[in-house]
């Protein structure tokens, strides 16, 4: 998350970069959706999308191709955490997960206690299979689950399965 300082000084670098160079279109990228304030520095400078580091190389070219169209790009969890954050249902910043899931992990184990398979996720979140097997990996060591079974199991008892 980005300190109000660097805020500062992102709105300004962008805002010197438009200045000189007014037909560039720029996409900001951030470790998750949920850094709200670094997403609405960049879109008061001037940004027209926002990607996730985990986008896909498809997902990257859709942004620019939607941005240099002159249309705003903005990843699917952006966008949620984004109108959250506008809304004033939830503060800007992590929402606390169990046993330190990120938000994004806590998401993909609810998508699997819901039966998914990670190719349907992977197509849900906006993201490639190999960013849902990444997200798995790191998930399953933190709440102790050795495979998927035990990790539907986890999110059953946390209350992290779709109702």
């Amino acid at each position: 998350m980005l300190a109000a300082d660097d805020q500062r000084v992102v709105r300004e670098g962008l805002a010197m970069l438009l200045g000189l160079l007014p037909d560039v279109e720029v996409v900001g990228t951030a470790a998750d959706g949920e850094e709200v304030l670094a997403l609405a520095a960049e879109l008061r400078a001037g940004a027209l999308g926002y990607l996730t580091k985990d986008a896909g190389a498809a997902e990257i070219q859709q942004a620019l191709h939607r941005v240099a169209g002159g249309q705003a790009a903005l990843d699917p969890a952006v966008q949620r955490h984004l109108v959250e954050a506008i809304a004033g249902e939830t503060a800007p910043g992590p929402a606390a997960q169990p046993d330190g899931l990120t938000p994004r992990e806590a998401e993909v184990l609810t998508l699997i206690a819901g039966g998914l398979s990670n190719a349907e996720i992977a197509k849900r979140l906006f993201v490639s299979e190999a960013t849902v097997k990444s997200h798995v990996n790191h998930m399953l060591p933190k709440i102790g689950a050795r495979d998927r079974a035990q990790a539907v199991a986890y999110a059953y008892r946390r209350g992290l399965a779709p109702r």
